[in-house]
């Protein structure tokens, strides 16, 4: 009797959550599911979620890891609010998920470790798969774990290791409800336990059982069909913020046609830059893993004294230990690219949660007057782009240069289109080569000298002259300097001239950077959102939602926040209405009250997750409230907008 093809059910997006125990493989799975969506042609956005121990208590909801994955066949900006499907490899799993899910959601959880035990450690006091309280949802209760083992039996592995494939086998039951490509996988199981046998046929076994098992079983009547998102053309790869941000700096390196140093202590969730960097030693990246923060930005400022595109990177703690190195090359006035990939804090916070709460220390969080350039991605993407302009500021104005992302951007990933290369505009370092003033010496005869802050009329950045150039010998230090010969000065006049310079260099900045665009579809809106980091999808996403409701609301995100563009005031003036949301208590609105005079509000979120799409709509419509504007009455246009929703 030949078997009849189940029906397939066509969606326009999808918002999957894997979650177990953090030995379980969540991250794994969530990745491979991700490559595949990738390969497929979706847009897509992730969210991993990991405990900050590295073993925490095991069957504990303190211990639960997640990766959560948005695919649609249209361009989305988010991780998604709200799972469609949660997969749930232990109580815990389900108890810290649940609450994330709307009534309807599909719940596809393993039954193996619903024992009495881990009820407990679950916090449970009933087993939730037969006390009536998942009825609003659909739930399909497996023993996930008892099929993996069975799956890999013949190939000799204990029912131990056998077990710890069940993660493969719910990767091949989504990947076959998904309609999902599974060679690249089976392709990385192949090669990933090329060295143990038995445990890659085990983990294939698993994964085409799982495969196989949606295929027949009655328990899943439909598959589901999400089609490629329509894109440009090109060559795209799935890429996650770190990775981006660490080819960006790559290519910025080639760019200059300087060799790439980076002095870094690992520190969550910046230590995949230093992993990532230091597997790039034929592109002519170098890797030191310091004994400590100080170390790592003192080595990393002593690459860029010679010659080299000297680089460090941390998170918030890391950044307070490195202030006074970072004051020292605001003196020196050096090319240096400080990463702070922010986390949840004060003190060690969150180390595995974001937030954007780095903004005034990246400004301000230095002794004395030591202006630097701070610049945010927007995107995990965008780190690319950012790191690039980044380095193209440190190298062009003699300055090191902050670069704020987050745990958001850094674990996150999307599509990314691979640039040409070739048509990146290069970045000149314009070494020193010779003396560049005319002297009298002890007899009155005029002699070159070398003036180490002698300054460019355009950009006030001083010579970089590395050791080495006959002629152009110079003293450095932390000592204040002379202007132009660069000797040690406690001149009260001259100390507020370098004062001023050194402010006068990083605003000046300014100068090349883009005029901001405003996204104004209607150009009839009166409130403005502005943000800046990792809150661009989130706003726009909100945004979006709002629109379709038959509301103006215009927004801006800021890229430069030290200087800022040249026509952000003129633009703050426009509206009647400047709304700032933050993943913090509101630094950037108190920026933009203290530099243009404007009322700008704050919709601020210290959570340690980011904003929701929906939790945006809400601060918008809210918002637009208090100038009087609201939604039209729902029509059945608008009931089927937020269905596709």
């Amino acid at each position: 009797m030949e078997s009849v093809a189940k029906p397939v059910e066509q969606l326009e997006r999808v918002i999957i959550r894997f979650a177990g125990d953090s030995g379980d493989g969540m991250q794994l799975t969530g990745d491979r599911f991700t490559q595949e969506t990738a390969a497929f042609g979706n847009d897509l956005s992730t969210f991993p979620s990991f405990p900050a121990e590295i073993r925490a208590p095991q069957g504990t909801v303190h211990g639960v890891s997640s990766f959560q994955l948005h695919f649609a066949s249209r361009d989305i900006l988010t991780p998604g609010d709200f799972p469609h499907v949660l997969v749930a490899m232990n109580p815990a799993a389900l108890k810290a998920n649940i609450a994330d899910l709307r009534p309807g959601a599909v719940i596809i959880v393993d039954t193996h470790d619903f024992t009495n035990r881990n009820l407990t450690k679950a916090t449970y006091t009933s087993n939730p798969l037969e006390d009536g309280s998942l009825d609003d949802f659909q739930v399909h209760a497996l023993d996930l774990t008892g099929m993996a083992v069975a799956a890999t039996k013949e190939f000799g592995l204990s029912r131990k290791d056998g077990a710890r494939s069940k993660n493969m086998f719910a990767l091949g039951l989504l990947s076959w409800m998904y309609g999902r490509p599974i060679q690249g996988t089976l392709d990385y199981i192949t090669s990933k336990f090329a060295s143990k046998p038995e445990v890659r046929d085990g983990n294939v076994a698993a994964f085409k059982a799982g495969f196989h098992f949606g295929e027949t079983t009655e328990s899943f009547a439909v598959s589901y069909e999400v089609k490629p998102a329509e894109t440009s053309v090109g060559r795209y790869r799935n890429i996650t913020g770190n990775t981006a941000l660490s080819y960006g700096i790559l290519t910025a390196g080639h760019l200059a046609d300087l060799p790439v140093f980076l002095g870094a202590y690992p520190i969550t969730p910046a230590s995949d830059i230093l992993h990532e960097l230091s597997k790039h030693k034929r592109l002519g990246a170098t890797t030191f893993q310091a004994e400590d923060e100080i170390a790592g930005i003192g080595a990393a400022l002593g690459a860029s004294y010679a010659g080299h595109l000297g680089v460090t990177s941390t998170s918030g703690p890391g950044v307070a230990l490195k202030a006074e190195a970072m004051g020292l090359a605001v003196m020196l006035e050096l090319p240096l690219l400080i990463v702070d990939v922010q986390r949840g804090g004060p003190s060690t916070g969150l180390p595995t949660k974001t937030e954007q709460a780095d903004l005034m220390q990246a400004m301000f969080g230095r002794n004395g007057e030591a202006p630097l350039p701070v610049i945010a991605a927007q995107s995990p993407s965008d780190c690319f782009d950012a790191a690039i302009e980044a380095v193209r500021i440190a190298v062009t104005y003699r300055t090191p240069v902050m670069l704020l992302s987050d745990g958001y951007l850094a674990n996150g990933s999307e599509p990314w289109q691979l640039p040409d290369v070739a048509s990146l505009p290069k970045i000149d370092p314009a070494f020193a080569t010779e003396p560049n003033h005319v002297g009298v010496d002890k007899d009155g005869a005029e002699q070159p000298e070398f003036w180490p802050y002698l300054r460019d009329e355009d950009t006030l950045a001083r010579p970089w002259a590395p050791p080495g150039v006959a002629g152009l010998e110079h003293r450095i230090g932390g000592i204040e300097k002379k202007e132009n010969t660069g000797e040690i000065s406690y001149d009260p006049g001259n100390h507020e001239r370098m004062v001023k310079l050194r402010q006068a260099k990083v605003d000046g900045v300014a100068a090349s950077i883009p005029d901001l665009v405003v996204d104004d579809p209607s150009g009839r809106a009166r409130l403005l959102v502005i943000g800046w980091g990792s809150t661009y999808g989130p706003i726009g996403a909100g945004a979006r939602r709002v629109r379709d409701r038959g509301l103006d609301v215009a927004q801006v995100h800021l890229r430069h926040l030290n200087p800022m563009p040249a026509n952000l005031g003129e633009i703050l003036s426009r509206y009647d209405k400047v709304l700032v949301p933050e993943m913090n208590m509101g630094q950037l609105s108190l920026l933009l009250r203290a530099k243009f005079l404007v009322d700008a509000q704050s919709a601020t979120n210290v959570r340690g997750m980011p904003f929701g799409a929906e939790e945006m709509e809400g601060i918008l419509l809210a918002a637009l409230a208090d100038l009087g504007e609201t939604p039209p009455a729902p029509s059945d246009d608008l009931d089927l907008q937020e269905a596709l929703r």
